[in-house]
């Protein structure tokens, strides 16, 4: 497909790219610093686990609904904004009130909130671009993401480290002001009408069968179940692994580990958009569910931290890969069967699925076998989710552009 099929970024798209860079600031500080905050508040192992476990399963079992919600909001920007209030509600209930009940308000409403986030995003950037050039966005996307993670987790350690834990939550729901900002300078943005209108059609009982009956959104939703089930557990496990070998140098060796897959995201996330639409989709689910398993079998084979940093870069540009086609098949494919939103909704709770099962399931089997055969285990998910795409899923984009007809559009039918 030529290059000229994709236009620079104007106005809109420089302030999506500011959405996404906002967006992964403010999430940052719901990941490890929440155990780290609480625990220095006094609390105990077993209710810090707990309070986290409720915000995986809210998160988890919002992903359908959120994308139901999301189809049937009016307005993507205004249901990206009201997720974004969410998150930064969720960061002042921990600064302010670290008792049990606020925790757990803010648990809820950060699960629930993250997962309207995820379409909604999807949605915006669908209408900014529409499909002919949504890889190439999804693209920018998922760079601006990683970049902003990257950063927040250094700007965040470093406020922690000096002013103490209670100051990431409130740098947290500070960072929200311009996310909110970059919303608001996207304007109102536009899919096609005709698709507009399927999104808001009344989901019946005969599409929803439809939707689930599909075999490509079923072979590609396992496909993500086993991405996850592979990569969810390596660091958690390779992190004790390294904290036994490096001692005083492991908390630093870990942040490199967390720090260098962001940066290959951040580098590799364009040319995986840019890419998908030349080439189509097949090869570059066929190149990043094929690295899956090596950052799991480095480690199985040898057990040290020089495996455990290569396989986290190897491990980077299937993470970019991965998260550029989960909303880029949702919208191929919603082509053809609508709900558009609910189809992210439906490939998240498949990620969030494997991901949950992942650390249980491979902690477990290290407890009862050692940390090698558990890493083997998760080599092993990874080689199945390729021999599943290998086998089982078939080119997504022919199908898509040959239904992007070009077609009128009343500018007052437009989605905002």
């Amino acid at each position: 497909m030529p290059e000229s099929r994709f236009p620079r970024p104007g106005h809109g798209g420089r302030a999506l790219d500011l959405l996404n860079f906002f967006l992964a600031n403010v999430q940052t500080g719901f990941g490890p610093f929440v155990a780290v905050y609480l625990t220095t508040q006094k609390w105990t192992e077993g209710d810090i686990g707990l309070m986290i476990s409720v915000g995986t399963i809210v998160s988890v079992a919002s992903q359908v609904p959120a994308g139901l919600l999301v189809d049937a909001a009016r307005s993507k920007r205004i249901a990206a904004g009201a997720a974004i209030g969410g998150v930064m509600a969720a960061a002042l209930l921990l600064a302010l009130w670290p008792i049990a009940l606020s925790v757990l308000a803010a648990e809820v409403i950060h699960g629930m909130a993250s997962s309207v986030l995820t379409p909604a995003i999807a949605a915006l950037s669908l209408g900014l671009v529409g499909h002919a050039a949504l890889g190439e966005r999804l693209g920018r996307n998922a760079s601006f993401a990683a970049l902003g993670n990257g950063l927040a987790a250094a700007a965040m350690g470093a406020a922690g480290s000096a002013l103490g834990t209670r100051s990431v939550f409130w740098l947290t729901a500070g960072l929200g002001l311009p996310a909110l900002a970059a919303l608001a300078a996207m304007g109102r943005r536009g899919a096609p009408a005709a698709h507009a209108t399927e999104e808001k059609e009344r989901l019946t009982r005969r599409a929803l069968s439809a939707l689930l009956r599909d075999r490509r959104l079923l072979v590609f939703g396992s496909a993500i179940a086993l991405f996850f089930l592979s990569n969810g557990a390596v660091l958690p496990l390779a992190a004790s692994l390294v904290t036994r070998q490096a001692g005083d140098r492991a908390s630093l060796l870990i942040a490199a580990a967390i720090v260098l897959p962001q940066a290959v995201v951040t580098l590799a996330s364009g040319a995986v958009g840019r890419q998908a639409e030349r080439l189509g989709r097949r090869p570059l689910l066929l190149l990043g569910w094929g690295l899956l398993p090596l950052p799991a079998l480095l480690l199985a084979l040898l057990p040290a931290t020089g495996p455990l940093l290569a396989g986290q870069a190897i491990g980077g540009i299937s993470a970019a890969v991965g998260g550029v086609m989960l909303p880029l098949i949702a919208a191929d494919l919603s082509r053809e069967l609508g709900h558009f939103n609910l189809c992210v909704g439906l490939f998240g709770l498949c990620a969030a699925a494997g991901a949950t099962l992942s650390t249980a399931l491979a902690g477990a089997v290290a407890d009862a076998a050692g940390n090698r055969v558990a890493f083997t285990c998760l080599a092993v998910a990874g080689l199945a989710a390729l021999a599943l795409l290998w086998a089982a899923m078939p080119e997504t984009r022919i199908a898509a552009v040959a239904a992007a007809r070009p077609r009128r559009v009343d500018p007052r039918q437009a989605q905002e």
